[in-house]
């Protein structure tokens, strides 16, 4: 009975299992990650010096792309439409987040791949690789905010005190859902390789279901009566996280002097909304971190 010895048994229960153990342990799992902050510091400068590389500007053109942006939506809005008031503020201010979210999910799928090598020789929590692609698009979007925001304030569009304050709760919420999905598709993506080429597409449709470059009011006004089922069309809207998300961005940072641009939500129920976000976000995070943890044990056998 050489098969059912202990000693095959035990082999062959290590072979599924590499270099993780069973379970996820939250507590000890969190401990052990900031036991490797270390690598997770050097990958996030590694992929930054590789975006660079042979660049002479280096990540001054992570700044210049708003800059461009802001030039260009600027000629666009007020010389040749009449449309949005000062939409170069209003579509930055959405689309520095969904750049956050998108770009993320599109590295983050090929994050485990993309360092095959270090999986199959080295340990360390492999869920250092989608977050470091998460630390890598966080450096890009806290410059490129830094540019709208100077913007706002050398323009003399400024702020409003009486919204601003819902900013960091949208990058909360921002942060959240955006690692959560990250460590979905990074886990996924090792298995089946189509979810990369699906993810492009899903992104495309979901950039145009996110209210960035047109305005959430005139959305709101032509769905809020149209009955799908339980819900209407303008609920089953708000249940992309991605568009509460931009909402809360959009209201912290952009005046809707005339109230046809934004939603007719109060700073309020935006933050309520975002708080729900942030909430399901936080669950969904665990959901995708177990099944994360739980596939990267094969990641060796399957790379």
């Amino acid at each position: 009975m050489i098969w059912g010895s202990p000693a095959i048994a035990t082999a062959l229960k290590l072979t599924e299992r590499t270099s993780e153990p069973p379970r996820l342990r939250v507590v000890l799992r969190v401990r052990e990650l900031w036991a490797f902050r270390e690598i997770l510091w050097n990958l996030v400068r590694k992929e930054l010096k590789v975006k660079y590389t042979a660049s002479v500007l280096g990540a001054v053109w992570s700044l210049l792309n708003p800059v461009v942006f802001l030039a260009v939506f600027w000629f666009v809005s007020e010389v040749l439409l009449d449309g949005i008031p000062n939409y170069p503020v209003y579509l930055l201010s959405g689309l520095l987040a969904w750049n956050l979210l998108s770009v993320s999910l599109s590295s983050g799928a090929q994050a485990v791949i993309s360092n095959a090598n270090l999986v199959k020789k080295v340990y360390f929590p492999r869920e250092i690789l989608p977050l470091a692609t998460v630390g890598v698009s966080l450096v890009d979007f806290v410059l490129q905010s830094a540019v709208l925001l100077a913007f706002l304030l050398v323009s003399g569009y400024g702020f409003t005190l009486a919204t601003i304050w819902l900013y960091p709760v949208a990058f909360v919420a921002l942060l959240t859902f955006t690692t959560a999905t990250t460590f979905l598709v990074s886990a996924l993506n090792v298995r089946y390789r189509d979810v990369q080429h699906l993810l492009g597409l899903g992104l495309l449709v979901w950039f145009w279901m996110t209210p960035i470059v047109y305005q959430g009011f005139l959305v709101q006004d032509k769905l809020r009566d149209v009955a799908l089922g339980p819900l209407t069309a303008w609920q089953a809207y708000l249940l992309n996280p991605a568009a509460t998300i931009v909402f809360g961005f959009q209201q912290a940072l952009y005046e809707d002097a005339h109230g046809d641009v934004l939603p007719a939500f109060s700073t309020g129920e935006l933050a309520t909304m975002l708080g729900v976000v942030i909430a399901v976000s936080t669950v969904l995070l665990y959901l995708t971190w177990r099944l994360y943890f739980s596939m990267s044990g094969d990641f060796a056998e399957e790379l």
